[in-house]
């Protein structure tokens, strides 16, 4: 299915947008980015701010999220909707890191991870820590992945509880193929 704009050369409303030209700079001449450039696009463009810059596979997991034509790559609407949540997940963060030391312990974790609406468990909190921390503590970079893989999950699992009683059906085949592609 094709959506408006997806894939269309650069120009009309876009260039309104004061996001284009972060997008624009980095993009080739198909209008989309890759991982490599989205990584420099969201460096160029300070949305780190003075916490390091995102991972190679931080983008690479940012692209499969929101990667409805399933190219590999990210059209301006997708990289518009991916910052729309990073302003969303850098606010959570920097609201919970408290100290200011750029990093967010377990119980900054886990309530950030409630104020965006997931109510896990005390045994996947205590996966994602041995995941994402790093001595305890979990970085920047690190809380956009674990905030990335939430809501790929999330959006997965969504699709195939199809009575929204929080069961759902996999075949081993789709399950590999929705936790690798996250």
């Amino acid at each position: 299915m094709a959506y408006p704009g997806y894939g269309a050369a650069p120009g009309g409303f876009q260039q309104q947008d004061p996001l284009y030209g972060y997008f624009a700079a980095v993009a080739g001449q198909d209008g989309q980015i890759s991982a490599d450039e989205l990584q420099r696009c969201l460096t160029q463009s300070g949305i780190s701010g003075s916490y390091q810059p995102f991972s190679l596979d931080t983008c690479k997991l940012m692209i499969n999220m929101l990667d409805r034509d399933m190219s590999g790559t990210m059209g301006f609407n997708e990289f518009r909707d991916l910052w729309q949540a990073l302003s969303g997940w850098k606010n959570t963060f920097v609201s919970f890191d408290r100290d200011h030391s750029g990093t967010v312990d377990g119980q900054e974790l886990q309530q950030a991870i409630s104020t965006m609406g997931y109510n896990l468990s005390p045994q996947a909190m205590n996966c994602i820590m041995k995941r994402y921390s790093i001595n305890g503590r979990i970085p920047f970079d690190e809380f956009v992945s674990c905030c990335v893989r939430l809501r790929a999950l999330t959006d997965q699992f969504r699709r195939r509880d199809t009575t929204q009683s929080g069961n759902a059906s996999f075949q081993y085949d789709d399950f590999i193929q929705v936790t690798m592609s996250i």
